[in-house]
């Protein structure tokens, strides 16, 4: 296994493929191998940022995969700061950010960086997800929180009405992701930046530990006159989430990286009242849920235990990242 055709030529590579891996080592070598194997006219180099994993990931990885950057961090720097660390070295014209857990489809690099090319005023650029059965997975962008999206989130709206543009607008209510459009948010597992763009935002904020990073940097694109957007034609699988464990833990994150988004991006009169929408989200749930404590039905009692600990957390997560 290895480079073909397309990075075997003697022109310089346009493009940086960076991974960061984190004990997901089968997973990360079919993400190599899938890259490889379904690209096929771009020039890329790839880079894998190992976070400290245990499962012999980039022994694994340097033995299947020779010609690849590897580097073996000694700690898990996180997903933002490791991202950083790997671009800062880079000389090529665009950074593709690629999770570990993605499968490439055939053509999907080179639809994405004929999109790039051709849209030079988004700065940042994303494709299409699926499941690994073939459906759709929304989340490879978002709009950007409001306080309508969190009034609606908290009062569980959101999940009654999943399709509704005006209820649900964070997710773009029912749009399949099957047609060019602009977004708020292009999400961090395919994500398409040009190196001169990145530099200018400094990369992902360093504060943004796990989770949040992503849609910080896509929001700062904004600000300078940026139109991220996404192309139906790149399409990758997402196996979703491998590295990180769907528990309270993983729930405390990305309410963590909401509650810094909301203090770094919202408007000042508007901060006070999202925070507090945040508090009603938990509270609500933790106290619908806490009939359930001792239910003979598992996903309940899971359900109640979970939300409890976030609520006993809520000063952690409220507080957002320092």
């Amino acid at each position: 296994m290895g480079p073909d055709h397309a990075t075997k030529r003697s022109d310089p590579p346009e493009l940086t493929v960076i991974i960061i891996s984190y004990n997901t080592v089968e997973m990360t070598l079919k993400a190599i191998e899938t890259l490889y194997e379904n690209t096929f006219h771009t020039r890329f180099d790839c880079v894998v940022f190992d976070n400290a994993s245990v499962d012999g990931s980039a022994k694994r990885i340097r033995q299947a995969f020779p010609d690849v950057r590897m580097i073996a961090s000694d700690e898990n720097i996180g997903f933002a700061q490791a991202n950083n660390t790997v671009a800062q070295s880079c000389t090529t014209p665009y950074l593709l950010l690629l999770n570990p857990d993605t499968e490439t489809h055939p053509g999907a690099i080179d639809a994405l960086m004929q999109f790039a090319k051709k849209r030079p005023q988004a700065g940042i650029w994303g494709g299409r997800t699926v499941f690994a059965d073939g459906g759709l997975n929304i989340a490879s962008c978002w709009a950007a929180p409001t306080l309508r999206s969190l009034f609606f989130r908290a009062l569980g709206l959101t999940t009654v009405f999943p399709r509704s543009h005006f209820i649900n607008p964070e997710t773009y209510g029912s749009w399949q992701r099957d047609s060019i459009r602009e977004v708020d948010i292009v999400v961090g597992c395919f994500l398409l930046v040009g190196r001169p763009l990145w530099e200018k935002l400094g990369g992902f904020g360093a504060k943004y530990h796990m989770y949040g990073e992503d849609a910080d940097l896509c929001l700062r694109a904004r600000k300078l006159g940026f139109w991220p957007a996404i192309t139906p034609d790149a399409q990758i699988t997402h196996h979703v989430g491998a590295s990180t464990p769907k528990n309270e833990e993983k729930a405390i994150l990305v309410m963590k990286s909401r509650a810094t988004l909301i203090r770094d991006h919202w408007a000042d009169g508007q901060i006070g009242i999202g925070i507090c929408l945040m508090w009603l989200w938990a509270a609500l749930r933790f106290g619908v849920t806490r009939p359930f404590a001792n239910s003979m039905h598992v996903q309940r009692r899971q359900s109640a235990a979970r939300w409890k600990a976030i609520w006993h957390r809520r000063n952690e997560w409220l507080s957002g990242y320092a």
